[in-house]
């Protein structure tokens, strides 16, 4: 048979259940700004690689250690 639980392992759940939801809701959030961080970089390198008055080989490496930067 299973016992009923008390007041207070209800709320234990229920606060340990909201934490979790909350933990979730973080790691969501930081994988969204760092895809959209990636991204703004990406972009930044792109344009780099347009740029004229440089030599290719000094182009492609600014463009190399900016996608250095993504997470």
């Amino acid at each position: 048979m299973i016992e009923p639980t008390t007041p207070e392992e209800d709320e234990a759940f229920n606060e340990i259940e909201r934490l979790s939801k909350i933990a979730q809701d973080l790691v969501r959030r930081q994988t969204e700004l760092s895809q959209a961080r990636n991204n703004v970089i990406e972009e930044v390198a792109q344009h780099i690689e347009k740029l004229t008055g440089f030599g290719q080989d000094t182009i492609s490496s600014f463009a190399i250690y900016i996608r250095g930067m993504k997470k």
